[in-house]
């Protein structure tokens, strides 16, 4: 896969990023009861010398006994725990997308049994002389399909069309003056197919793509300004080459107990857990990770854990 002046000037500013691989403990018995096709680990290795807390999950996407659902409530927000118990406690409830405090809605795609759910959005007015235009960035997902295997695209999608449509390579952003972009004209000039996908959460941006890290910040327009190198809680997914999903949480906002990471150092850790392609999530006072019912990390915000409009799940069939 071929990536222009993003990946290219990324790639000469690793050098300067890079830190040692993190050691893993495996913690399974923290969280019983677990099925052996999954793991959790944690780590409170330091991060570029800072004090760090982080937990992953792995799950094997084989294991025709596990489940991997997303759940959607605009206009209504729930914590984590809220989720799991009105979700016949799933073996693990993780915070996906981002989402707007207003009427507490999803602006993030979100898909359950192949059925789209909640829609990305793709508009953000631009501000001074450009008052009235627009940008529309084309936002990262992640998406498993019936086949049990995952990919990580750049995602239009169309509620009036049943699947969203994808891009395998990140896409610069349409600026006009129109508040809505015009999807079907967009994906007609580029190469964009049906994702037929039975689960998929979006966030962004893109972390790492061909095992290698590729941060589509650029595309995307997630974070402006040098905000890509500020340290925060985080939240992301991933997936192996031989199939197995990663569920990552980083705590953060702790200063001197758990500072967080930049999406640098998510996205190399990411790589280094084995993720050929992986996706960053809403993070801050929003991540949080379930398993089986308790809190991996601690929520940033005093209050605990925040209410969101939409989760990721695994579940384990019922026998």
């Amino acid at each position: 896969m071929l990536y222009k002046n993003w990946f290219i000037f990324l790639s000469c500013c690793l050098p300067f990023h890079l830190f040692a691989q993190l050691k893993w403990q495996n913690v399974d018995s923290l969280f019983q009861p677990l099925p052996k096709s999954v793991q959790v680990f944690y780590s409170n290795d330091t991060i570029h010398g800072r004090p760090n807390h982080a937990y992953y999950v792995i799950a094997d996407l084989k294991d025709q006994q596990l489940l991997f659902p997303a759940k959607a409530t605009n206009g209504v927000r729930n914590t984590p725990l809220k989720f799991y118990e009105t979700e016949s406690k799933p073996l693990l409830v993780m915070n996906c997308t981002f989402f707007e405090f207003v009427h507490n809605t999803n602006v993030s795609l979100v898909m359950n049994d192949g059925r789209q759910l909640a829609f990305s959005n793709n508009s953000i007015a631009r501000r001074g002389k450009d008052t009235f235009t627009y940008s529309h960035p084309v936002i990262g997902a992640l998406g498993i399909d019936k086949k049990r295997k995952a990919d990580i695209a750049w995602v239009l999608s169309d509620s009036t069309k049943k699947y969203p449509w994808a891009s395998q390579y990140p896409v610069s952003p349409v600026i006009d003056s129109a508040e809505h972009l015009n999807i079907p004209k967009f994906v007609a000039s580029h190469a964009f197919k049906k994702w037929k996908m039975q689960t998929a959460v979006a966030g962004g941006p893109v972390l790492v793509q061909n095992a290698s890290i590729a941060i589509s910040n650029n595309q995307e327009l997630k974070f402006g300004g040098k905000a890509i190198n500020d340290k925060h809680p985080r939240t992301a997914m991933g997936y192996t080459a031989d199939g197995k999903l990663i569920f990552l949480v980083i705590e953060g906002r702790f200063p001197g107990k758990s500072e967080g990471a930049t999406l640098i150092e998510e996205a190399t850790i990411l790589r280094d857990l084995g993720s050929v392609e992986a996706l960053n999530l809403d993070g801050g006072g929003s991540s949080c990770l379930l398993v089986n019912g308790k809190e991996t990390i601690h929520p940033s915000d005093k209050e605990g854990e925040r209410a969101v409009p939409a989760v990721i799940m695994v579940k384990v069939k019922k026998k």
